[in-house]
């Protein structure tokens, strides 16, 4: 049986077209979306790709994409990623896999977004997922103190009881708001914060979103207007 992350993916796969660049998105999700780009480019289909993460270029390449960087282009295509939490807004949480800061600058230079998610991600309000915050190790308590004045209940990531260390050197603390009432304010406020380098706030970047639904794929588009 096809699980609703597939289902999902490969739907988003059918947006994938002859010359494109597609930004390939890190995670459980994205994975089967990397791996069913891979069965289109051995059936035949050219594209290049541009990965999210040390894991995603791994996979990539074992699948056979061509992958380029941002030396060869400023711009991407399509992106297929997915999400931690997405609300109603097609606004986001992201950065559970520990990807966010390459996935965000991926994302800001896609002409399309689509986040690819199964229905337990769609929620009404953002924050109970909590909200990884990407700090430079030096000064990372200073940081952490800020994001606890903010009432973030900031948490620093641990793996085997070090701190967890994504693929730019930096550390992540994930902040437990619960809820969160402006994102879009946050965001900005947690970027203003000295040694915080980016945060899993994903705003007005989804430009269309998939998600699987049982048997069913739903599909909205994010009204540009």
């Amino acid at each position: 049986m096809i699980s609703e992350k597939q289902r999902s993916a490969e739907a988003a796969c059918e947006y994938v077209k002859d010359g494109m660049i597609v930004g390939l998105g890190t995670g459980s999700t994205a994975e089967f979306a990397v791996k069913k780009i891979g069965e289109l480019v051995r059936n035949g289909l050219s594209i290049r790709g541009i990965p999210t993460s040390d894991a995603t270029k791994i996979l990539a390449e074992s699948e056979g994409i061509p992958l380029i960087d941002f030396s060869e282009t400023m711009f991407i295509d399509l992106t297929i990623d997915g999400a931690d939490e997405i609300d109603a807004n097609l606004n986001m949480i992201k950065g559970g896999g520990a990807a966010l800061l390459r996935e965000k600058i991926v994302a800001s230079a896609s002409r399309e977004e689509i986040i690819i998610v199964s229905g337990s991600k769609l929620v009404q309000q953002l924050g109970a997922f909590p909200l990884p915050v990407e700090v430079i190790p030096f000064g990372w308590q200073v940081v952490f103190n800020q994001l606890e004045s903010l009432q973030g209940n900031p948490e620093l990531r641990l793996k085997q009881g070090q701190p967890s260390v994504t693929d730019q050197g930096n550390f992540i603390v994930d902040c437990h708001f619960r809820k969160i009432e402006n994102p879009e304010q946050l965001e900005q406020h947690l970027n203003m914060i000295p040694g915080v380098v980016e945060n899993g706030l994903f705003i007005n970047l989804c430009t269309r979103m998939i998600m699987a639904d049982g048997e069913n794929i739903i599909i909205k588009n994010r009204n540009l207007n």
